[in-house]
């Protein structure tokens, strides 16, 4: 009888460990079939602006008045976005896809640019009309592309999470269809890069520069490890330092470290030369508040100390759940500039330093020889909309529409509720940015 007993128990544990693993099988399949319909859907919709992209281009060869012309432009800077988005949505971070991510980022520059300049005044010049018909025929070399590796996933009912699992395990696959067919798009896209954009190439080009402002001599790993350390918590362990690919504009490492307390890894990015730290993050679960927000940006002021930044102020911060988020730019003789700007994560249970990022800062910062402004701030304050409550007033450096620093009269105000960031250049009085603030009464503190 026990042994009919022990047999039953047997047998139920077993019909138990198979239904588990039956519905361990399912559930994981469902995902598999979540992720692959989701990468299918993507790359369709690609494909779909891609062949936009092509037909709006080529409509804009044909048209010759700013009424037509500037809203056609417009079109094809959201397609481009809509195309770039498409592309990140691909598991295809492993493969080199960024010439084509430049190239379509570019596309939407040029047009967005030419589209909010005033064509009657400024029209296309002969140069520009060339790029568009240049920009016309890589656009169908691309459509072409996409098209054929298209053709081929649906006659063969290939799965993008193979794509993934080739691409992460670096093994060859029985059928590299799509990696082979992204890899053609990107080497022809390579031809590309030389396409002049005209006057607005030079704001296009800003981006390749990297960090050329960068102070300091070049570090080793060890040296990197160490700098890295000074920034991690107290118990993180398996320091692991990886260095980024040959032929970047920005050399760094990369350094990975476990926190044991937490158990989650933590991130950061260092750049060779000087040993700037440009990125750092550690995903953990965020527990419940215990400091302010008031609090929180103080440790964000001691953390940039300790980087050793210099006349940074404190000009926005908000609170997402449970992380506050500050953003801080440099003050050079009560200017303030916009451009040079780093932004952290606190976490507000205890207010460690769990997000950064200097990327701005350290790409944009140098010395700078600011004009003096052509027109005074009352005549200034004439350009800003009569509905507008000034608060505050002072000058400050930002980036415009095309890529270029002007100084401006930054004015506060309000209409209502709402609170206004006003930008008005300080050379001409053209009203260069308007922005909506989250908050009527921002935090300025200087560190």
């Amino acid at each position: 009888m026990l042994r009919g007993l022990l047999i039953g128990l047997l047998t139920v544990a077993l019909i138990g460990t198979g239904y588990w693993g039956y519905k361990e099988h399912q559930e994981k399949n469902a995902v598999l079939i979540h992720a692959e319909n989701n990468y299918q859907r993507a790359f369709h919709d690609l494909t779909y602006q891609v062949d936009q992209l092509h037909d709006k281009i080529g409509e804009t060869l044909a048209m010759n008045s700013r009424k037509s012309l500037s809203p056609a432009l417009a079109e094809v800077w959201r397609i481009t976005s809509e195309a770039h988005n498409d592309v990140g949505q691909l598991p295809l971070t492993l493969l080199p896809f960024n010439k084509t991510e430049e190239f379509l980022s570019n596309i939407g520059k040029f047009s967005y640019q030419t589209a909010v300049r005033d064509l009657n005044k400024d029209p296309l010049t002969d140069q520009e009309y060339e790029t568009l018909k240049k920009l016309y025929k890589n656009a169908k070399d691309i459509q072409d592309e996409l098209r054929n590796v298209q053709h081929l996933i649906l006659k063969n009912n290939l799965r993008w999470m193979d794509v993934e699992l080739a691409l992460a395990s670096g093994q060859k696959q029985m059928d590299n269809t799509i990696i082979d067919g992204f890899k053609t798009v990107e080497k022809n896209v390579e031809g590309y890069s030389e396409t002049n954009f005209g006057p607005t190439a030079t704001a296009l080009q800003k981006p390749k520069k990297g960090f050329e402002q960068l102070t300091g001599k070049e570090i080793s790993e060890q040296e990197a490890k160490q700098i890295a350390t000074r920034f991690a918590p107290k118990n993180v362990e398996r320091v692991d330092v990886t260095t980024n690919g040959k032929g970047s504009n920005i050399q760094f490492y990369s350094i990975t470290m476990h926190d044991k307390g937490n158990k989650h890894d933590v991130y950061m990015d260092i750049t060779k030369k000087g040993g700037h730290l440009i990125y750092l993050l550690h995903n953990r679960d965020i527990k419940q508040q215990k400091i302010s927000l008031n609090e929180a940006s103080n440790r964000a002021t001691e953390f940039l100390k300790k980087l050793k930044f210099k006349d940074l102020e404190l000009y926005e911060s908000a609170q997402y759940d449970n992380i506050g988020v500050f953003t801080f730019v440099s003050n050079y003789k009560g200017v303030r500039l916009y451009p040079d700007a780093v932004r952290l994560k606190v976490a507000l249970d205890n207010g460690e330093i769990i997000g950064y990022s200097g990327r701005d800062y350290l790409a944009a910062h140098k010395k700078r020889n600011l004009p003096k402004p052509a027109i005074t701030k009352e005549e200034a304050k004439k350009s800003v909309h009569s509905n507008v409550e000034i608060q505050e007033d002072r000058l400050a450096v930002v980036t415009n529409d095309a890529g270029e620093e002007v100084l401006c009269y930054e004015f506060l105000g309000t209409i209502d509720q709402d609170t206004y960031r006003i930008f008005i250049n300080a050379m001409d009085g053209t009203e260069e940015k308007v922005e909506k603030l989250q908050s009527a009464e921002p935090l300025f503190r200087e560190i």
